[in-house]
């Protein structure tokens, strides 16, 4: 059984690194473009819905640049659920979102650098100015998301063991 991929790859936008610059629908200011449909879904909302099967996976074929920051967004859901599961005591919705947060604003590395997990699937960015560019997008991109997931892993104030029992899973063994 095959991965599931992005429907965004045939996408006429942007790339930066080999990643595609999609627009989202967010409450995040940053330089990503505003989705045109407010209720349509957008990468985020593919990436969340599709953590679950694809981190069972050890093998990606990447079929496009959505698939590439596919890869990533999956990646960061993988450590924001192993940062909510690796609490002593249980962290409350609240907690989770400032932990979340702070996650997702940190300094990380991006494509080209040493530290960067996945370098031999990216290219690294051309220029000074494009790096600052995807970096401020991938910050837009992770604050988004870790809002967007508190808001599903929560359930009633608690969190749910069926998101946290994927903690566990390495989408293709790795990690950011």
């Amino acid at each position: 059984m095959p991965a599931y991929h992005s429907a965004y790859n045939d996408a006429d936008v942007g790339a930066i690194a080999s990643m595609s610059l999609l627009p989202i629908r967010t409450r995040v200011r940053g330089p990503a473009p505003p989705l045109a449909d407010a209720d349509a879904m957008d990468i985020v909302d593919e990436a969340i819905d599709l953590f679950r099967a694809n981190c069972l996976f050890r093998n990606f074929e990447i079929k496009g640049g959505a698939d590439r920051l596919l890869i990533y967004l999956i990646l960061f859901i993988s450590d924001c659920l192993s940062r909510i599961a690796g609490a002593r005591v249980p962290m409350s919705q609240n907690e989770a979102s400032k932990q979340l947060q702070s996650l997702s604003v940190d300094n990380f590395s991006l494509p080209g650098d040493a530290s960067f997990p996945l370098n031999n699937l990216y290219q690294p960015p051309a220029s000074r100015a494009e790096a600052e560019h995807l970096r401020s997008y991938l910050t837009q991109l992770r604050t988004e998301l870790a809002q967007r997931l508190v808001e599903k892993v929560y359930i009633d104030g608690k969190p749910s063991k069926w998101w946290l029992s994927f903690t566990k899973r390495r989408f293709m063994g790795k990690s950011l």
